[in-house]
């Protein structure tokens, strides 16, 4: 049944825009029951959706590593149904289902065993041939011990290694932090400490609370087993962590093989690296960055998982009689997304500008910026892009949040206006020769007396040369949080060069009122 001349895959997603040009929504759902009468769901199925009669070729699609797939479609009737068959405990499944969609509508396809085509396969298990399960949907089972990993410059994944609360992840992508939070669910986000840090091996060790992980299935790295032999060629399944508390099934080949790291063709975010990568015999390793492309996506290389062996035998002796990290739950987004056509309407109906909110202390600028003036710096006006550096993907859908940019002030210091004054009387006008009255370092946020804690502690690097650079505050924190209702809103400013006395400012009623009306139909 396989169709590999289709060349392009598009995936439709049903959004408000669809929906106002007339169409209809398909949302399919893919899940097998295993041997012990679990549920898993089936990620990265291939499935073809055909017009009925046939009006034009039929589009491919892929399921979630939840087992999902959302569509957008014009009204009429179509064919769903399996690209190829996919192999599950020594059976093949394969899936065909019409369906009807009527515009503004939702529609439902569950696909389970009950109405899929059966047959019975022969095991091809071994070094060279593929696994009597297909791995993409063991990669599915196992998402749930992937972890989204936040520190104030970088998000990363990791995977849960023991069920004493251990995280593997890459040592790249967590760099020098001691600590980070560690994001299970949408719900559930947690304080994580870091025990290991082996920049040779590139590998990290973090420890959240037991209880944190009691329901979790850890991936045990199997040290002291043998690991299967790979050669170019071998089919890899990489789990990452995306910033929208998606997970994401990649499938690549390994390119390259060496001691302690496997080359692969496998496209990984920089923002998703780290997430553990299968092969048809299981874990294999996870997957780590290339520094040389630091902003953008490339071909992960695979850190072998036996390079974790070492560093999860150090962090034994730290374990011991230690307290564990606080299991007390941090905060997280709202769940309840703001449409893009609220947003759209915000802008068009507002008065004013739309220029963030401002205050400012001895050192640093302050801005409040809201949905509406991130859309309204990317709306069909064409306004400058607001800059947010590596966090830049964080909201890029327009989270329910308001952040608190905090900017150090650049000053011209006495030798460089001196310097400018000497180029004047030679005739050459130079620009002023700034650099920053104080680096910023962190921020305390009070609700009346009632310290706050933001959902994330962001930084911003901007660089000033190719040797010099400063950071921002980028201060994410629940709407609900900072607001009219705290009677008094105070913020105290650390900066780098006197990090223990704090410079504290209280927010004018007015900007607490002007926050809050921008968030009230949003």
């Amino acid at each position: 049944m396989g169709r590999a001349w289709l060349v392009a895959a598009v995936l439709g997603l049903s959004s408000p825009a669809a929906q106002a040009q007339g169409l209809g929504t398909l949302r399919i759902t893919v899940t097998l029951t295993d041997a012990t009468g679990a549920a898993t769901p089936v990620g990265r199925h291939a499935l073809l959706i055909s017009e009925e009669p046939p009006g034009a070729p039929p589009r491919r699609i892929f399921t979630t590593a939840a087992g999902t797939a959302d569509v957008s479609l014009r009204p009429g009737r179509y064919a769903v149904e399996s690209d190829q068959p996919l192999a599950f405990e020594d059976k093949t499944y394969e899936w065909s289902q019409r369906v009807d969609i009527v515009a503004g509508r939702h529609a439902t396809i569950d696909f389970t065993a009950d109405n899929a085509s059966v047959e019975t396969r022969a095991s091809t298990a071994g070094p060279a041939g593929r696994s009597a399960t297909d791995p993409s949907l063991l990669a599915a089972r196992w998402q749930g011990s992937v972890v989204a990993l936040w520190t104030p410059t970088q998000h990363a994944s990791g995977f849960v290694a023991d069920a004493r609360g251990l995280i593997v992840t890459s040592q790249r992508v967590v760099g020098t932090a001691t600590s980070a939070e560690a994001q299970f669910t949408p719900d559930l986000k947690v304080r994580a400490t870091v025990l290991a840090s082996d920049a040779t091996r590139d590998v990290a060790i973090l420890w959240v609370n037991p209880s944190v992980v009691a329901a979790v299935q850890p991936l045990a790295p199997g040290c002291g087993r043998m690991s299967p032999p790979l050669a170019n060629g071998h089919e890899l399944y990489a789990i990452g962590a995306l910033m929208t508390g998606q997970k994401r099934l990649t499938l690549g080949q390994v390119t390259g093989v060496g001691p302690r790291l496997l080359l692969s063709d496998l496209t990984v975010n920089r923002a998703s690296a780290g997430g553990p990568v299968f092969g048809a015999d299981g874990l294999i390793g996870f997957t780590t960055v290339d520094d040389r492309d630091p902003d953008g996506r490339s071909n992960a290389r695979v850190v072998r998982i036996d390079q974790a062996c070492e560093a999860l035998a150090s962090v034994e002796g730290k374990m011991a009689g230690a307290m564990p990290p606080d299991a007390t739950p941090l905060p997280v987004e709202p769940r309840r997304p703001i449409p893009v056509g609220t947003l759209a309407e915000a802008v068009k109906t507002r008065t004013g500008n739309l220029t963030p909110y401002a205050m400012s202390t001895s050192g640093f600028e302050i801005a409040f910026i809201t949905p509406v003036h991130v859309y309204g710096a990317n709306d069909q006006v064409r306004r400058p892009v607001m800059e947010f550096g590596n966090w830049s993907e964080y909201l890029a859908d327009y989270p329910r949040v308001l952040l608190v940019r905090v900017t150090p002030k650049m000053v011209e210091g006495l030798w460089a206006r001196v310097a400018r004054g000497a180029a004047m009387t030679q005739g050459i006008a130079l620009p002023p020769i700034t650099r920053a009255k104080a680096g910023f370092s962190r921020m305390r946020a009070l609700c009346g007396e009632a310290e706050v804690t933001p959902i994330h502690p962001f930084l911003v690097e901007q660089r000033l040369s190719a040797t010099d650079a400063i950071y921002e505050g980028l201060y994410v924190f629940d709407p609900a949080a900072l607001g009219p209702q705290c009677g008094t809103v105070k913020l105290t400013i650390y900066s780098e060069q006197d990090p223990g006395r704090g410079d504290t400012r209280v927010v004018d009623p007015r900007v607490l009122q002007q926050v809050a009306s921008d968030f009230a139909p949003l």
